[in-house]
């Protein structure tokens, strides 16, 4: 019999957290909203089960996602009396089973874990004869993860890929998808596996081998899975092998703070859990203990009506400051404005540590770090390097020096513009997310320094000179500071003041959220972002990137329902917000591409399909001829468009989305002389 009384654990614990710990025998789904004590809860109920004796501690399997969230359960079961407890993440608890039967199924030894796919995926791409740099590896990288947590096969991943709108920046999915199955080929013949391959096989194992499945059975006999929203279908599939038709089994979630679909992670395992359990306990944690009334208030808002369904959050803390809404004519006004902000709550006794300045990509950190730097607020950037020490800035600063040494350029702006488009960056951003995107947004930030710094009649050395200057500021160490950090970087984690950065339409959502679903997980990520604080929360804007540039900026959509009158722009948004509607049947327009065209995406085309097709040849002729993807001339729905509305002329052509000056001057005689 344990030490620990069973009746104190649930004296610590309020009305819903106590109907969790109590409710010992599974299926249970807890959907636990922002700040309500969700690991609190569960770490409870399995010390619970341990000391009323229903569970042995060596046959309960508890998994998160994260080492950090592993090690704290860990912690907390120790404190608890529940110590023998195994508390790991998904690919933890499959290695270990891994490597102890491995050996004794199949008499070989284990294929070797890689730490990084890169060095095998630069053989996979030279194989397929494509060039790649760090940032494409990265981004086909990521790719193969996903499909391989979504069980997509290399054979099907340009079928898929279409299906669902993936994309890496620059490769078509057929493309992709022969890489991915070259790495995996690569992989397999260097005996080696990647963390996805840990899962497949432990799954491939337990499938295959009966007697690995029981003895598996036979140790873990009760299971809970930690921030269940976030599973992959790999990962359902695998635990589904661990229970073996068993339903002894808690989940926990928030299906409101799904930010991770892109990697794979399906919420509708956690929403219908009950459908696929049956005689689940469904229980929801609504306390908030962490955040003010008024930081709830308006987190219940941001969700209130929309898609993103989550729990109706009940404040616990007493009352504290108004969540603050505030406008910048810039980004450097933003920025300024923030750190004289920070500055004053530090002079009031508020610990930098319990500061964090979150925004939405990483490229957005450099104005915050140069305006913390300049009053000497230490300060830390989470899950990213520092602005001028990321590998993409550090080279680009190394050339610009150079150019300004050797005399090459005089004037800023065009001479960075020259200098990074050696390097690879493009006037427009790449269509996809990853890390091309990234590395394009920190360039796009060079760009932009470059230009306002000329706009004041600054020459090429004076602005080396202002970037050594950024550099060194920056570089100093660190002491426990204000934290900068992504929306997505700042999940599970907490401060008692929180600024919410960059909230302007293009940035939040993010210019390349199309269709209602991502929109969706684009509010949930703010919401995340609304949900980190304790005491205070500001929420900002800036109508333009530079100083002096033209303020055409609206704050974020999600901020409608918040926004007070004095925080709004002067022009009424619903006359931006005026709903397109198809040209064919009269329907509201839905996704970035629908609207382009013009008309849903079910309708009919009313275009010209022979002109379609030469024009597709054409393009794929002259993509060839210039070594670039075909969509780097046309997209397919701008030939679309073209044969729809057959222009006569270059003034013609220019109204058509998607073709500019540049590209009438370089392509439109050839398109022109099609259309004749």
């Amino acid at each position: 019999m344990s030490a620990v009384d069973p009746d104190q654990l649930l004296a610590a614990l309020d009305p819903e957290q106590r109907r969790v710990a109590e409710a010992l025998r599974g299926p249970v789904r807890v959907l636990a909203g922002a700040g309500t004590g969700k690991t609190r809860a569960i770490t409870h109920r399995i010390a619970y089960g341990v000391a009323s004796g229903v569970y042995a501690p060596s046959e309960v399997l508890a998994v998160t996602f994260t080492t950090r969230a592993a090690g704290e359960m860990r912690q907390r079961l120790r404190t608890l009396g529940a110590g023998p407890v195994q508390a790991r993440t998904f690919h933890s608890a499959a290695l270990r089973q891994l490597r102890y039967f491995w050996p004794r199924a199949y008499g070989t030894e284990l294929p070797t874990l890689i730490d990084s796919k890169m060095g095998l995926l630069a053989g996979a791409a030279r194989r397929q004869r494509i060039q790649t740099d760090q940032a494409l590896l990265r981004d086909l990288a990521s790719e193969i993860e996903w499909a391989k947590v979504s069980n997509v096969h290399p054979d099907d991943y340009a079928k898929v890929a279409i299906q669902r709108g993936r994309t890496v920046t620059g490769q078509d999915p057929e493309t992709v998808g022969r890489v991915f199955g070259s790495y995996e080929e690569v992989k397999r013949g260097q005996g080696r596996m990647d963390m996805e391959d840990v899962l497949l096989l432990t799954a491939g194992l337990l499938a295959d081998d009966e007697r690995v499945a029981a003895q598996v059975r036979q140790q873990y006999k009760w299971f809970v899975v930690d921030e269940f929203q976030d599973v992959s279908p790999l990962q359902s599939a695998l635990l589904d092998l661990w229970l073996g038709g068993r339903n002894e089994i808690c989940v926990v979630g928030d299906p409101a703070q799904t930010v991770y679909s892109f990697a794979g992670a399906n919420a509708d395992y956690l929403r219908e859990f009950p459908r696929k359990h049956t005689g689940t306990t469904s229980i929801e944690l609504v306390r908030n203990y962490r955040s003010t009334p008024e930081i709830v208030g308006a987190a219940n808002t941001l969700l209130a009506g929309s898609g993103s369904e989550g729990v109706q959050l009940r404040a616990q803390r007493p009352a504290g400051p108004a969540v603050t809404y505030t406008q910048h004519s810039d980004e450097v006004a933003e920025a300024e404005a923030v750190a004289a902000q920070v500055l004053r709550l530090r002079d009031a006794g508020r610990p930098l540590g319990e500061v964090a300045i979150l925004f939405r990509i990483n490229a957005q950190s450099e104005t915050f770090e140069e305006a913390l730097a300049a009053r000497g607020i230490p300060y830390v950037v989470r899950g990213a390097a520092r602005f001028f020490d990321r590998p993409e800035i550090r080279e680009a600063v190394t050339r610009i020096r150079g150019a300004a040494r050797s005399g090459e350029g005089s004037e800023p702006a065009e001479t960075v513009r020259a200098i990074l488009a050696g390097m690879g960056w493009t006037p427009d951003a790449p269509t996809a997310r990853g890390q091309t995107r990234d590395r394009w947004e920190s360039w796009q930030a060079l760009v932009d320094q470059a230009t306002e710094f000329a706009a004041a009649g600054g020459g090429l050395d004076a602005f080396v000179d202002d970037l050594d200057r950024r550099a060194a500021e920056q570089h100093a160490p660190v002491a426990a500071g204000v934290t900068l950090a992504t929306f997505h970087a700042a999940k599970g984690l907490e401060w008692d003041s929180v600024f919410l950065c960059g909230l302007q339409d293009g940035t939040m959502p993010i210019t390349y959220a199309e269709t209602p679903a991502e929109i969706e997980e684009e509010r949930r990520l703010l919401y995340v972002g609304m949900t980190r604080a304790r005491l205070d929360l500001a929420l900002s804007w800036a109508q333009a990137r530079n100083p002096g540039g033209r303020g055409s900026r609206k704050p974020s959509r999600f901020l409608d329902p918040l926004l007070p009158d004095s925080a709004r722009a002067p022009e009424p948004r619903l006359r931006r917000s005026k709903v397109a509607s198809c040209r064919e049947c009269g329907k509201p327009l839905m996704t970035g591409l629908e609207k382009k065209r013009g008309r849903c995406e079910d309708c009919p085309a009313s275009y010209d399909e022979a002109l379609f097709e030469r024009l597709r040849e054409w393009r794929k002729d002259r993509a060839a001829e210039e070594s670039v993807p075909a969509f780097v001339i046309f997209t397919d729905a701008t030939l679309q468009l073209i044969a729809e509305q057959k222009p006569r002329t270059p003034q013609a052509l220019l109204k058509i989305g998607g073709i500019g000056k540049s590209k009438v001057d370089r392509f439109g005689e050839d398109v022109l002389a099609l259309i004749e």
